[in-house]
């Protein structure tokens, strides 16, 4: 029996999943690392603390399972996608890496829109310059922190820092690149004309590979630190996002994912590459070789979840540990208390900015019509149904594109609530169904190694060997109805307060700055 091994450095934790040929979970262990947010709109994290977690997350889920390392037929690499590591001649850490939630750029971002031309950018890269994505994190150490830049030698992604640690290679895959804003996204390949004109010398970033080709394999430093087998293929894997998508099967074109993790994605599959004409969602190359995907990302659905767990939640929390239970499920069944559409109380989930529909770092999270009548299950409830609104404007761009919606599947920590399922279905009038294993982009890029080990032709090939839909949240007409309402009156609250959320970022600024001038 021959097994694959699937990696993902996500931004709460490393996990390591095991399956077998057949697709079977065979294993899985995550470790944890903290992310670190010194200032306003920052979000950093040590990539140090991403290999420490790798290592320690393939060892227990090998022992656990048993697996002999000669049994391991291939690793695949998955993370969260944006994040810059940089390294300097020696290849060590030069400053923490700066996140995909990072909102610090926007001066970069409008620079390297000038610098190369609007037009240039969109045709190169096939969407905008955000703050999330990389180039701009590049220019900001370059503008901000010179002698860090001038230390600068490589650029890598977090999973690819990963990679580095395991095979010594400097390595990524089209998915990954494609959120840096220097791929040619239609050529799949780096961007001569963004790095010429970003004056970014190609030499420090990755060979690109296709997600299932052999990047490298498994050193012998690597092996006796994981307990992996030396000269273990490592495949280019793919960003979280594409990764999960080949996990949840959307290798064809009709079927269409929602993950609601950290982050919110409505991800659809592409033949050819197509662009939002107004550049609301996210065109990258897809982790299927010779194919494309478009996205619409919300950068704050399970994360405004969490955020109220944190902050109003802790006595769910204490009792589900008594209870040896989840205190989402316990939130959730809370929600269920209160009426669709909460008795008039709206959620904006923008609690790091947003990208889809608004690129706006400085869009805020509220809580919009409170009474005195609402309570508890009210406010939960409303931060679901808000951020199933905020699905709903990514579900309504791409189907303006063109993309057909024959079948929608849900993934992530939101997936796991069939409360949350039946109001995502509710607000978006499409069906949400769950597939027979719901293990996400580690799952993913377990079957994209299966594919680089020579188990499978293809990718689409694995995952009809492995995916099967068990279980659909139909539409309630009636509730379809009310939450159309209601989700026209969430997209007119940001309008309202677009400016107001400008007017507030700028206090934020001057307090911060005051407040550096104080010390």
């Amino acid at each position: 029996m021959s097994y694959l091994l699937g990696i993902d450095v996500g931004t709460t934790g490393t996990r390591a999943l095991l399956i077998d040929e057949q697709g079977a979970v065979v294993g899985s262990h995550a470790t944890e690392y903290p992310l670190y947010t010194p200032r306003p709109n920052w979000a950093e994290q040590d990539p140090r603390d991403w290999w420490e977690a790798t290592v320690g997350s393939v060892r227990a889920v090998t022992s656990e399972a048993g697996a002999a390392p000669a049994e391991i037929a291939g690793v695949g690499l998955s993370g969260q996608m944006h994040g810059s590591v940089f390294l300097d001649a020696s290849d060590e850490v030069i400053r923490p890496a700066l996140l995909w939630c990072d909102q610090r750029t926007a001066r970069q971002c409008e620079a390297i829109t000038d610098t190369v031309g609007a037009d240039d950018v969109v045709s190169e890269t096939l969407n905008p310059v955000l703050t999330g994505f990389t180039a701009p994190k590049i220019i900001w150490l370059r503008d901000e922190e010179p002698e860090s830049y001038a230390r600068v030698r490589r650029i890598l992604l977090p999973k690819d820092y990963v990679r580095l640690r395991l095979t010594g290679e400097y390595a990524t895959e089209v998915s990954d690149a494609s959120g840096t804003s220097l791929l040619n996204v239609p050529q799949r390949r780096w961007s001569d004309v963004m790095l010429d004109r970003l004056e970014l010398p190609v030499e420090w970033l990755p060979q690109v590979y296709e997600s299932p080709e052999v990047s490298g394999v498994i050193t012998s430093e690597a092996a006796e630190l994981t307990g992996l087998a030396a000269g273990t293929p490592v495949v280019g894997g793919g960003g979280d996002q594409a990764a999960g998508a080949v996990g949840n099967g959307i290798v064809r074109g009709g079927v269409v994912s929602v993950s609601t993790g950290t982050s919110g994605v409505v991800f659809a599959h592409l033949d050819e590459p197509a662009v939002d004409e107004r550049l609301r969602t996210h065109t990258f190359c897809h982790a299927v070789p010779g194919k494309w995907h478009v996205m619409g990302v919300m950068l704050s659905a399970g994360g405004s979840l969490r955020w109220l767990r944190d902050t109003i939640c802790g006595d769910e929390v204490a009792v589900a540990r008594l209870m040896d239970r989840d205190p989402y499920d316990l939130m959730t069944e809370e929600a269920a208390q209160a009426p669709a559409g909460s008795e008039g109380l709206v959620f904006l989930p923008y609690l790091t900015g947003e990208r889809t529909p608004y690129p706006n770092p400085n869009a805020r999270g509220l809580f919009f019509g409170l009474s005195l009548r609402h309570g508890k299950p009210h406010l939960i409830r409303a931060v679901l149904e808000g951020v199933a609104y905020g699905l709903r404007d990514s579900f309504e761009i791409i189907e303006a594109m063109g993309v057909e919606v024959a079948e929608v599947r849900a993934s992530g920590g939101g997936a796991r609530s069939g409360l949350w399922r039946q109001i995502q279905s509710d607000v978006t009038g499409h069906p949400h169904s769950i597939i027979n294993v719901d293990e996400g982009p580690a799952y993913g890029v377990a079957l994209l190694a299966a594919v680089g080990a020579g188990i499978y032709e293809s990718v689409p090939e694995a995952c009809d060997a492995t995916i099967r839909v068990v279980e659909t949240a139909r539409v309630d007409g009636d509730r379809h109805q009310l939450y159309r309402r209601y989700h026209r009156l969430y997209q007119e609250l940001y309008r309202r307060l677009e400016e107001s959320f400008e007017v507030a970022a700028d206090l934020v600024q001057r307090s911060v700055a005051q407040a550096g001038e104080a010390q």
